[in-house]
């Protein structure tokens, strides 16, 4: 087995506390230590000086597309922007055609990954059939198959009834129900925030309700089965509120942000530039204010992109009628780090351990740590890169980012996936 010497960097583990320059030694796919380890001898050697070490990037919150739409993204493609941006490890949701609410689809997706050989793909089951939200999936048999969390995603369990039995029965197991919060009574026909700006625009947009109601819901069922709950793209204060009531209480509920909704507001969408349409929808400062706080007290406790590519045609279709969503994967690292890190909101642990421990706990999966015996993911970071962000130049196979030409700092130098290092 190679030994890998990753020497002079600071390394930042939040799994472990450690925050400390030393060196870091992989030997095959696994984490041999950290500092001096007698014996030791490094057939490869990277030097990190300046540089941070800490554990591989997880996104949990990343649209593939495959199968059913590779004219937007594939795994191949999507491992490979993950690598681009630091990222080792993504969770894809299931709202592919068809959709992954079977053992073999499940299967599928694993067996492109493995073909890919680029970033590790955990992928998330449907809750209902067919994610029509009328009939739940056999829980057991889709986890057995690798699925390691489950959810609806694009759409909301609307029924209760069948939330609350996906509640009881992935708890029986160990997973997670991932939750789209959103009541499509209020939602249905919106294609941004209600508020001055749609008013302005002469469209209808969608109540900061629609979201909150759900997450009300859930969170209560949440201490009503003992299931685990995970809001999916929070996006209003009063989710955020929810929430932090919700985790007072005892509930098994935990909460996402994506960097759009901590940097971005509904004023974006005035020039109609579908990059900026997405779900939910950009909302107001007094939002983007509240999920920062969120994330400053640890009632989000995790930071995704919801990576949601289109082809070029599709975004560039009317206003009314382009998809929502946009892409992430390499812009997630730089515009943390310039939005949150460089402000004061976090700091470097802080931010590192919403994009590492924290969704391998809520996933439960065995990445996120540094600790010796763990499985050798590993990202570089240059905290101090400047550079310009030029979707031109992504990986993605699609374009749709709202970030392009933004000035931003920091990011990934190396990523190694299971004791490989990898182009980036």
């Amino acid at each position: 087995m190679k030994t890998l010497r990753i020497s002079n960097g600071r390394i930042i583990d939040p799994a472990q506390g450690i925050d400390q320059v030393a060196d870091l030694w992989l030997r095959g796919d696994r984490v041999l230590g950290i500092g001096p380890q007698p014996g030791a001898v490094a057939d490869q050697a990277l030097d990190a000086a300046d540089r941070i070490v800490c554990p591989g990037l997880i996104d949990m919150h990343v649209h593939l597309r495959e199968p059913g739409r590779e004219e937007d993204e594939t795994v191949a493609t999507g491992t490979t922007a993950a690598l681009a941006g630091g990222v080792t490890s993504v969770a894809c949701m299931p709202n592919t055609e068809p959709p992954l609410d079977s053992p073999a689809q499940v299967e599928f997706v694993l067996g492109k990954a493995r073909e890919a050989s680029r970033a590790n793909v955990w992928p998330t089951a449907c809750v209902t059939k067919g994610r029509r939200g009328t009939e739940a999936v056999d829980f057991r048999a889709l986890a057995d198959a690798g699925a390691v969390a489950f959810t609806d995603d694009g759409s909301p369990v609307f029924n209760g009834a069948i939330m609350r039995q996906a509640l009881e029965e992935t708890a029986k197991i160990g997973r997670t129900v991932l939750v789209h919060a959103e009541i499509p009574e209020l939602s249905n026909g919106t294609i941004m925030a209600e508020g001055a700006v749609s008013r302005a625009l002469g469209v209808r947009g969608m109540p900061g309700a629609a979201e909150d109601v759900m997450v009300y819901r859930d969170v209560a069922l949440a201490e009503l089965t003992g299931g685990r709950v995970h809001i999916l793209h929070v996006s209003t204060a009063e989710s955020v509120d929810l929430l932090r009531r919700g985790r007072r209480r005892g509930a098994r509920v935990s909460g996402e942000a994506c960097p759009h909704h901590f940097t971005l507001t509904d004023e974006c969408l005035r020039g109609r530039d579908t990059n900026y349409k997405m779900a939910p929808p950009l909302r107001t400062p007094a939002d983007v204010a509240a999920i920062i706080e969120g994330l400053k007290d640890g009632t989000l406790e995790v930071i995704t992109t919801d990576h949601a590519p289109h082809a070029a045609a599709k975004k560039a279709r009317p206003f009314e009628q382009a998809p929502n969503g946009i892409i992430g994967l390499e812009t997630l690292l730089p515009v943390c780090v310039t939005a949150l890190v460089e402000p004061g909101h976090l700091t470097w642990p802080q931010l590192i351990a919403k994009l590492t421990i924290n969704p391998a706990r809520v996933l439960d999966i065995d990445r996120g740590t540094l600790r010796p015996g763990a499985v050798a993911d590993v990202t570089v970071i240059d905290p101090g890169a400047e550079w310009r962000i030029d979707p031109a130049t992504f990986r993605s196979k699609s374009r749709n980012c709202p970030f392009g030409g933004w000035k931003v700092r920091g990011r990934a130098a190396a990523v190694i996936v299971s004791g490989e290092v990898k182009v980036v």
